[in-house]
């Protein structure tokens, strides 16, 4: 099993490590409502060096990203990021990730850790017609994710950049933590501000240790992947593998605006077909009318009792102390305020479709 270069650091800790997309990753610290309430109130750090990283780079680099990709890649302008996903010829999802426009010539993807090898392989294929430039550096890269509203102010002394000026979705390559070049991104999978450091593994222990000395004073946390997912349930962010694969459309999913169908790109006739003739089924965000916790791979039932979907995701959100989740439903039967049911054990406890974000800060 594979380890981030900051395993030592976690174990020390007194993380606890789980395995996680072929890593061992710290899943905990000191318990996942308090962790998540940190990021939301104050200020945290994850670890997610596990994520992957493709460098496309040379004449052809804007040509193959824009054919693998759905999302329209040319409006990207040097320090700017947009996410997107990588549709596969039936339309379905191989993996959703962010674009990055690191120079004219050059993107950096970063991909889900658990569909490195994946999403490799399927750019390699397409790449073989336009003979871009590829490089996995994903073995060589470490990520950290500062989230929370105090982040900005708890990071401003390790960097000349002024981190309050960086727009979302927007990145700076400056000095971090006094390394020379690292990749500042206003980038997050939390819902609550923040920050996103890209640098060398061998420079991330020193990172670590800056990130934790500067955030002391605003009360900054190590956050571990279980308020990861509990934070983005909350904003309605899709997870690969529960919420969107290879079988999920985009346009099923909620993404029609990562889906540009201005471009061409790979899967783009069938997502047209599917956007005339209109989608069966749609991803919704549900909130419980009553207590319970909802949990991936519940029946969801109409009020007959019939199976009409599935969660995709669930959880009792920490922020809202209701049980949420998403997961796919006819749709008909996906316009918010539309009562569907949880099968949760031996009971059916109903819920009200609702447009995400359940948290709204």
């Amino acid at each position: 099993m594979k380890q981030t270069a900051l395993n030592h650091v976690h174990k020390a800790l007194g993380a606890k490590m789980v395995p996680f997309a072929g890593y061992e990753m710290p899943v905990s610290y000191e318990g996942v409502n308090a962790e998540h309430q940190t990021v939301r109130e104050g200020v945290g750090v994850f670890d997610v060096s596990h994520m992957g990283e493709f460098l496309i780079e040379g004449p052809k680099a804007l040509d193959l990203v824009q054919w693998v990709t759905s999302n329209d890649v040319s409006k990207l302008e040097v320090g700017r990021a947009q996410y997107s996903c990588l549709p596969n010829p039936e339309g379905g999802i191989v993996d959703d990730l962010i674009v990055y426009r690191v120079k004219e010539e050059t993107f950096l993807l970063v991909v889900n850790a658990s569909n490195i090898e994946k999403d490799w392989e399927h750019i390699s294929a397409q790449n073989k017609a336009i003979g871009a430039e590829m490089r996995n550096i994903s073995e060589g890269y470490s990520l950290l994710a500062i989230q929370g509203p105090k982040a900005s102010e708890a990071m401003q002394s390790l960097t000349s950049v002024d981190l309050s000026a960086i727009p979302f979705y927007h990145f700076e390559v400056s000095d971090f933590a006094g390394i020379p070049h690292v990749i500042i991104s206003a980038t997050g999978y939390t819902g609550s501000g923040g920050f996103e450091i890209y640098c060398k593994n061998s420079e991330v222990e020193q990172v670590w240790k800056k990130v934790m000395e500067a955030g002391a004073p605003y009360g900054i946390k190590p956050i571990g992947l279980a308020a990861r997912d509990t934070l983005r349930l909350e904003m309605g962010y899709c997870l690969y593998g529960n919420d969107i694969d290879d079988t999920t459309t985009p346009l099923e999913a909620g993404l029609g605006w990562i889906t540009k169908l201005t471009t061409d790109f790979v899967g783009k006739a069938p997502l047209e077909k599917q956007k005339a003739e209109g989608v069966a089924r749609k991803l919704v965000g549900f909130e419980l009318l009553e207590r319970g916790i909802p949990r991936q791979g519940y029946d969801i039932t109409d009020a007959n009792g019939t199976a009409v979907g599935t969660v995709t995701s669930g959880t009792m959100a920490p922020s809202l102390n209701q049980g949420i989740g998403l997961g796919y439903v006819p749709t008909e039967m996906a316009a918010p305020g539309t009562t569907i049911y949880i099968q949760i054990r031996k009971n059916r406890v109903p819920a009200q479709v609702v447009r995400p974000p359940f948290y709204k800060g």
